[in-house]
């Protein structure tokens, strides 16, 4: 297959997800909420909408190719390279950009499915070989992977160290826990609040992308974000998300530990970047500067930064668009592309 055969399969799956009903891609949603029950329908469609709006995109994948001269239009058979994927399982189909990028770079995808979300993908690969049998060639399922010229593998702090030693020995890009921050400066609209929610409490906040802790002034009156943060109460419905407030909240009282509450949340100052689930952290902050010089002190552990435009020099994404990544918004700040194409 040329590159502009596989941007065509691409293209032809964004036209089906925005086309009718997808009966079988339902039921496997439906299928995927019983054994997870973090994977609810309405997480699965909004990385669903969101892959189709912004990786699929006819426009938005031509000015991304474009942006790799080294891409050839037809590799040989001989150079395409065996690409092991490593799939987190985390949020609902988070490996379909890995995946996407070693197939329009031309390689051989030999995936491990997270146990968390082993049906959904499957089906959106058949879907690229239904609609050219050639397709199918660049995709494999195993168990285990094996004879592989490359790695991405995606994890936790613990099993990074272990990718690193099992996967060391060939070319690899191995992903460890990151979250996103925010940084408020107290003059935040109703909106941008509200927005901010959106990047705290999609998909349960089990997201690298989610923002797990807050940086604001002295003196921030929480108040006002509190309110707007209860408008997200009926995660108390949930029952893993309840455990697991039950469980923090029972823990911060027994310890004496001060925290803000709302109806789904409990905000608390501590240091740590990532939080646990049904919590946010925060750190008060004397200046932006200081505020700069922290996110640049802990960068390995920061995944994007949210704030008002002007607030920061440094790149940042504007509130409610932590979850919404474009093609070149590669994980861990690694040009995987780039990485592809100097196998």
């Amino acid at each position: 297959m040329t590159l502009q055969d596989r941007l065509h399969t691409l293209q032809q799956l964004a036209t089906h997800l925005s086309g009718p009903e997808d009966e079988f891609l339902t039921a496997l949603q439906k299928r995927t909420a019983f054994n997870n029950e973090w994977f609810d329908i309405a997480g699965q469609r909004a990385s669903l909408s969101a892959i189709r709006d912004e990786f699929l995109d006819a426009n938005k994948l031509r000015a991304w190719v474009a942006a790799y001269p080294s891409l050839a239009p037809a590799a040989a058979p001989s150079e395409r390279k065996t690409v092991g994927l490593v799939l987190a399982g985390n949020i609902p189909l988070v490996g379909f950009h890995d995946m996407l990028c070693v197939y329009v770079a031309g390689h051989r995808a030999q995936i491990k499915l997270s146990s968390k979300d082993p049906y959904v993908l499957p089906y959106l690969i058949k879907l690229l070989g239904k609609f050219d049998e050639r397709a199918a060639d660049y995709f494999s399922i195993v168990e285990n992977l094996k004879n592989y010229d490359a790695v991405i593998a995606t994890g936790s702090d613990n099993t990074a160290r272990y990718f690193k030693a099992y996967f060391g020995k060939v070319p690899h890009i191995i992903r460890r826990n990151r979250n996103a921050v925010a940084v408020l400066n107290g003059r935040e609209t109703e909106e941008e609040m509200r927005a901010l929610g959106r990047d705290v409490f999609t998909y349960y906040g089990l997201g690298c992308r989610n923002v797990s802790k807050l940086y604001v002034p002295r003196g921030y009156d929480f108040q006002p974000l509190l309110e707007i943060f209860h408008e997200w109460k009926q995660l108390q419905n949930h029952t893993k998300w309840k455990n697991n407030f039950d469980y923090n909240y029972a823990l911060t009282t027994l310890n004496k530990e001060s925290f803000h509450l709302t109806g789904p949340l409990m905000v608390l100052e501590e240091e740590a970047i990532i939080s646990r689930i049904a919590t946010l952290h925060f750190s008060y902050y004397d200046g932006i500067e200081t505020v700069a010089q922290e996110l640049l002190e802990k960068a390995e552990a920061i995944q994007l930064v949210v704030a008002s435009p002007g607030v920061l020099q440094q790149p940042t994404f504007a509130f409610g668009e932590a979850q919404q990544p474009g093609l070149t918004d590669y994980a861990d700040g690694v040009d995987t592309m780039e990485f592809l194409l100097s196998l």
